[in-house]
């Protein structure tokens, strides 16, 4: 998914979290179109930009397409980072200039790893009428961040128990493992699904930093009341967590991760290490564009590939702000 917004405020959040969790509100952010699927951002914010490599969560749904459209995000360059898409209601199809095509399912993730440089496109299907899910980034490590891109699609087994349901996509927990590699140090992605009112103890990694995004209920994280759409932050250190379900169903995202160690520079699509970087990421993507198909002049072959035919006309890069861009993490 392309970030197409020109803002980054964040939303103070409301809550009072127990001593060693942090909760973060969402903000809304429309992805553009002549009637604009919004999206609820948790991550980054001026607040917390990472939790372990994780620097991007989107969050949308349930979307009436026809109402909204659905989701048609043209094609968009992305650098340093890998997109992890996960579905709840909907199909979307995948389109990139590595030459991988793949359909987006519910409770089946497709990892792409940009590495060096890759563009794609996201596109719901037509048989889609409501779509539900999540987009998430992380930043790779300078070990990987130039590598050649790449993709991996899982469909994890659902483990049950209690009445309660988790898939590991990424890392492991609970037991579950999953196979996908994620070209960076140790890495949590997990759906968990908890029946009203029932809770569910979990051992940690101590040595990871987690996230728990809460959809379409609210959830208790260690005594921590936690509003729909929120994402609440635990530091590392903790080996055990206990979750537990208000008064409707609830489903979750627990995301994790070894702190990256490393500052980043995020501008729109890409990850970096400092202004200057993300500026010939810019430059590059809008040269190539320009170019069309082929070999982009002297340089040899494009950082960010060719497209197959036919398909919408690519993203142009929005202008850098008037100031040099400022690692964090």
């Amino acid at each position: 998914m392309s970030n197409v917004e020109d803002r980054s405020d964040a939303v103070v959040c409301e809550n009072t979290p127990a001593p060693g969790i942090e909760v973060l509100g969402p903000r809304d952010v429309p992805l553009g179109g002549p009637r604009a699927l919004s999206v609820r951002r948790t991550l980054p914010q001026r607040r917390r930009s990472l939790i372990g490599p994780w620097c991007f969560l989107d969050h949308y749904g349930p979307d009436d397409v026809e109402a909204t459209g659905g989701m048609r995000v043209a094609r968009h360059p992305h650098t340093g980072l890998a997109t992890v898409s996960w579905l709840f209601t909907g199909e979307i199809d995948h389109v990139d200039s590595a030459g991988f095509a793949a359909r987006v399912r519910p409770g089946e993730v497709n990892l792409m790893v940009a590495g060096h440089g890759i563009s794609h496109q996201e596109i719901s299907t037509p048989a889609t009428r409501t779509l539900h899910g999540a987009q998430l980034w992380y930043a790779l490590p300078d070990a990987t961040r130039d590598m050649a891109p790449t993709f991996h699609h899982y469909a994890p087994e659902p483990i049950v128990d209690n009445e309660t349901e988790i898939r590991v996509f990424l890392g492991s927990l609970a037991g579950s493992v999953s196979p996908v590699p994620a070209y960076t140090g140790p890495v949590l992605g997990a759906e968990i699904q908890l029946p009203a009112g029932v809770h569910l103890d979990l051992d940690l990694q101590p040595g990871l930093e987690h996230g728990v995004l809460a959809d379409g209920g609210s959830v208790t994280v260690d005594g921590t009341d936690m509003a729909p759409d929120h994402l609440a932050y635990l530091p590392p250190g903790r080996e055990r967590v206990r979750l537990l379900a208000g008064a409707v169903p609830v489903r979750l995202l627990l995301i994790g991760g070894e702190p990256l160690g490393e500052q980043i520079v995020m501008w729109w699509n890409f990850v970096g290490r400092d202004h200057d970087e993300i500026a010939a990421y810019r430059a590059a993507w809008q040269a190539e564009i320009e170019a069309g198909p082929g070999l982009s002049g002297n340089a040899g072959e494009k950082r960010f590939g060719d497209f197959p035919a036919g398909q919408p006309a690519p993203l142009p890069a929005p202008v850098l702000p008037p100031l040099r861009l400022r690692p964090r993490g």
